[in-house]
């Protein structure tokens, strides 16, 4: 108890350091930022610690997104395999030849290829390698704990709990700590112990019943794990929320974020239709089942290629749809049509408008459209509408590089790297990227020196595989 005790006391001590640190980066910031133009805003997490026990996608988004704005997060890895993703390979990033990274340690030459998929969600992050299972292990997490304002786990309900890193266990330790669970359906109900995984959540949750051609193709799931993204963008809003609220109490609390939870909620006006009104939803590919026209159109294949073209075109009202027939299309006759006059009257008769759309469209290529779409933007008519990008198509799109969407840094492994820059922006600036993603255990040594451990006992630690 003598550690709860004096851990208490700690906590109250570093939340002033952590003031006068957040003091201290301002007035730095405020002395190169005219000079360097680093930032819109100073890193306003500067000074928050964060413990992170997460692995995959959902919480590192979620911790990913807290380190952009200055969080130091510390990432908690498995001894000698560390997060599931980094052997989510291939792709990888080439590494170095030994020779141009000859001042790293000798345990990180021996180490795989840096996996895309976990440099993709790991940027500005420091990775420590615990074996928490052994009781030295245990400890080390017990003195980050004390120090941490914030630790992030995505553990199944109450696996953390009979390994003495449960919630009453780490609040015991530091009341003021903010204890974030992501877990796939939520700590109570039947459930409860059920693991985690997007897919399975995209189709008990509502979202695989609307995606996907209608019946009797088969559902299909989103391209990207869309609910574990959004569950890391909830998780993340809960941890600001929290620490505002904690300025307020002194006090922390244990957020419960879960996939199932947050895929319903991501179910928006779907959701409220059923509530409502009572309304099961149906599958429409990519058309809208309240609007219409928006949807994918084939188009005629460019010269000498075989096949279709595709445009998305989303006529959202009827100026729209007027617009679309007369300086798009040569269908001048439709918007007065009966069967088309409004958008109730475009529903009810969807089949035969989108035939009479499809016909028109498949007569020229995808770019003839796009220009008319263009023409008829300039002037002051625009209709939304759009192209199907591939990958590359995306990141060369003229607004990705005016946006500056990619950033390159230097990983040590792997020499330059590209990366999805932070989305946002503050008074026209990102944060930036201060950290490559770190390599395997690559802060192991500088977070124990931090926590008063010397050399020779990390050595010690890491000969018995403690560390």
């Amino acid at each position: 108890m003598l550690r709860y005790a004096s851990a208490q006391s700690t906590s109250l001590l570093r939340c002033s350091a952590t003031r006068a640190i957040a003091r201290t980066s301002l007035v730095r910031f405020n002395s190169t930022n005219e000079r360097k133009g680093l930032h819109g805003i100073p890193p306003p997490l500067t000074g928050i610690r964060i413990v992170d026990l997460t692995r995959v996608l959902a919480g590192p988004t979620s911790t990913m997104l807290l380190a952009d704005l200055g969080a130091d997060v510390i990432k908690i890895e498995q001894v000698g395999k560390g997060d599931d993703t980094r052997s989510w390979n291939p792709p990888s990033a080439p590494l170095l030849p030994q020779t141009s990274s000859a001042s790293l340690p000798e345990r990180a030459h021996s180490l795989p290829p840096e996996s895309a998929y976990f440099l993709s969600s790991n940027r500005n992050k420091r990775s420590v390698t615990v074996n928490f299972k052994d009781p030295a292990g245990l400890e080390i997490l017990y003195k980050l704990i004390e120090q941490a304002d914030v630790l992030v786990e995505n553990y199944i309900p109450g696996k953390l709990a009979q390994m003495g890193l449960g919630w009453e266990h780490c609040q015991e330790i530091n009341p003021r700590l903010i204890y974030v669970s992501i877990t796939g359906y939520g700590q109570t109900g039947p459930y409860r112990q059920h693991a985690g995984y997007d897919v399975i959540v995209e189709g008990e949750a509502g979202l695989m019943h609307i995606t996907g051609e209608p019946y009797p193709a088969k559902p299909v799931k989103v391209g990207v794990a869309a609910t574990d993204v959004a569950t890391g963008l909830y998780a993340h809003g809960a941890v600001m929320a929290a620490l505002i609220g904690r300025e307020k109490t002194g006090k922390g609390c244990w957020i419960d974020c879960n996939l199932f939870e947050t895929q319903v909620a991501g179910l928006a006006n779907i959701a409220s239709n059923y509530l409502i009104a009572g309304q099961e939803a149906k599958r429409f590919g990519t058309a809208h089942p309240s609007v219409v026209p928006y949807q994918v159109f084939p188009c005629k294949a460019p010269a000498g290629e075989e096949g279709s073209d595709f445009i998305l075109i989303g006529a959202g009202n009827d100026s729209q749809f007027h617009t679309l027939c007369t300086l798009v299309l040569p269908l001048p006759s439709l918007p007065s049509d009966p069967r088309f006059s409004t958008n109730a009257l475009r529903v009810a008769n969807r089949e035969e408008l989108i035939a009479l759309l499809e016909t028109e469209l498949k007569k020229e290529t995808k770019a003839h459209w796009l220009s008319k779409f263009k023409q008829a933007t300039k002037a002051g008519k625009g209709v939304p509408h759009g192209p199907i990008n591939g990958i590359r198509e995306t990141f060369e799109h003229e607004q990705a590089v005016a946006r500056n969407i990619t950033v390159e840094v230097d990983h040590p492994r792997a020499g330059p790297i590209k990366l999805v820059s932070p989305a946002v922006s503050y008074n026209g600036k990102k944060m930036a990227v201060r950290r490559h993603p770190p390599w395997l255990g690559e802060h192991s040594d500088e977070v124990l020196a931090e926590l008063g451990y010397s050399t020779a006992q990390v050595e010690e630690f890491r000969s018995k595989g403690v560390v």
